[in-house]
């Protein structure tokens, strides 16, 4: 991390470590207090708590590096966001995808009931990890003799939640890169499968093992293409942090779940044929540097991100203040010593978020040799 950048991470991450901590803090004792009595008031609190966290990384989208997000939806489709249960199945096209969705989420008023398929080693990031933990996101071995039940068991969970919520699965399994597509296209020519040229092969197990025991309670599936326009840079969280821009263009369409058919493989088969129509789609918008067959709605930016931060930003800044004129910690050279370590635990822990979130460095699902086998991930980050 280099030390200009620094200078403006490592002020947001203690921001937003030691709000999340208190965050954490509170799930855990609304955990604990509250869900044994009722799980419903616990889900209801747990909106509520979650989004003061997620709230500032989408202030972190918005206004701080002015991130534009053009959603290119339907009217019906568009108006129903955050109205529904909802499957969301998007494309994993950059490191910030998670991120796009929680903006999506905030917009649609769904942000705190948002979850998604992450894998497992995302639940021990600190504070972010933590926080989607209390929030029932569903975390994947990628192993389907083990992830089996967890998806059954976490979608079994969801069929008495309180308030829409949305379900992200990334069925590619993980994020596209052009050494990913490489190795998918070698083996869809080895298969005999259409050759992908903006996808990767969707994994399908779990896909249709959420269709069936999400069937009967969630009314539609949202079909969502994320692409990049040729005149804007990829965006990264190193990029956020640095407040440089970039624009996101994002396709919704809406697919109803009762329309899909009812055996496993065709439902399997569904969702391959789906991941084609986004690879033309993509091809399109390669073409045009647009989505033009539906009409662009305008999300706005809400001022609740920027409050919510202000707020934090002064309950912090007023906390450190009282602390360090109590307890003199600048005053010794101890006391010197415990804050320098303190600012490189803080820069370490973001550095561990932003590698977390480099597509370069995410690990390739595996696929067998006979046929694929799939994994979700997650906003996920």
């Amino acid at each position: 991390m280099a030390i200009a950048a620094a200078t403006v991470i490592v002020p947001l991450g203690i921001l937003f470590f030691i709000s999340g901590l208190v965050v954490n803090f509170i799930q855990a004792v609304c955990f604990v207090l509250i869900r044994p009595l009722s799980k419903k008031t616990y889900r209801k609190i747990n909106r509520v708590v979650a989004e003061l966290l997620w709230l500032q990384l989408v202030w972190l989208v918005d206004w701080w590096a002015g991130v534009k997000i053009n959603v290119f939806a339907d009217n019906e489709s568009f108006n129903l966001m955050g109205k529904e249960h909802a499957l969301l199945l998007p494309n994993h096209r950059s490191d910030i995808d998670w991120l796009v969705g929680w903006v999506l989420a905030q917009r649609s008023g769904c942000l705190g009931s948002s979850i998604a398929v992450m894998k497992k080693s995302s639940k021990f990031l600190p504070v972010i990890g933590w926080s989607m933990w209390f929030s029932e996101y569903l975390f994947l071995e990628r192993s389907w003799a083990k992830d089996e039940n967890t998806i059954k068991a976490g979608l079994q969970r969801l069929r008495d939640y309180p308030q829409p919520f949305w379900l992200a699965l990334f069925v590619e399994g993980t994020r596209f890169t052009q050494a990913k597509l490489v190795a998918a296209q070698e083996y869809a020519t080895s298969q005999g499968l259409p050759i992908p040229r903006n996808v990767l092969i969707p994994r399908t197990k779990g896909f249709v093992s959420a269709v069936s025991h999400m069937r009967s309670f969630v009314p539609a599936i949202y079909d969502i293409t994320v692409a990049i326009p040729k005149s804007s840079p990829s965006p990264t969280m190193l990029r956020l942090f640095k407040g440089q821009s970039s624009v996101v263009h994002v396709h919704i369409k809406r697919c109803l779940m009762k329309e899909l058919p009812e055996m496993d493989e065709a439902v399997a088969q569904w969702c391959k044929d789906l991941f084609m129509e986004k690879d033309k789609l993509l091809d399109k918008h390669r073409a045009e540097d647009t989505f033009s067959d539906q009409p662009l709605q305008d999300i706005g930016r809400p001022a609740k991100p920027l409050l919510v931060v202000c707020s934090w930003a002064c309950i912090v800044g007023y906390g450190a203040l009282k602390f360090l004129q109590r307890s003199s910690l600048l005053s010794s050279w101890r006391g010197i010593a415990l804050s320098a370590f303190i600012l490189a635990i803080v820069t370490f822990l973001m550095q561990i978020l932003i590698l977390f979130t480099q597509s370069e460095r995410s690990t390739p699902a595996k696929v067998a040799a006979g046929k694929p086998r799939m994994t979700g991930r997650v906003q996920q980050q």
